[in-house]
């Protein structure tokens, strides 16, 4: 099976900027069927550009963002959620499962210095 460049994932990523997208085209053919202002060629002109100029921008920007996501999903290291910041946290393995990482882990302390013995006391 061949990779697919926008998988759930990365589509998932990129729902942030296809909501704004949808709610652009709806409105660009909202106003090309109804025309609510009338058809005025310079108001008809602005009103296309302000919303035609920003959904093609967005739509190439989407396009490369979703590009540059896979590509970092692919060739970077692989994190839990959450953990690619974290000093000290350690990558997956590849084709490690994150369930049996996260289970390994689940026995060390959350915070350095807390034990039972630490919790005891208070």
């Amino acid at each position: 099976m061949a990779n697919k460049i926008f998988d759930r994932d990365t589509l998932l990523d990129l729902t942030v900027n296809m909501v704004p997208l949808f709610i652009m085209a709806f409105f660009i053919i909202a106003f090309a069927v109804i025309a609510p202002f009338g058809i005025d060629p310079l108001a008809s002109s602005l009103q296309f550009g302000l919303l035609a100029v920003p959904f093609v921008l967005l739509a190439i920007l989407t396009y490369f963002a979703g590009r540059a996501v896979a590509g970092s999903e692919m060739t970077g290291k692989l994190y839990l959620p959450g953990q690619a910041g974290v000093e000290g946290a350690e990558p997956l393995e590849e084709g490690e499962d994150p369930a049996e990482q996260f289970q390994s882990d689940a026995s060390e302390p959350a915070v350095e210095g807390d034990t039972d013995a630490a919790a005891d006391d208070a």
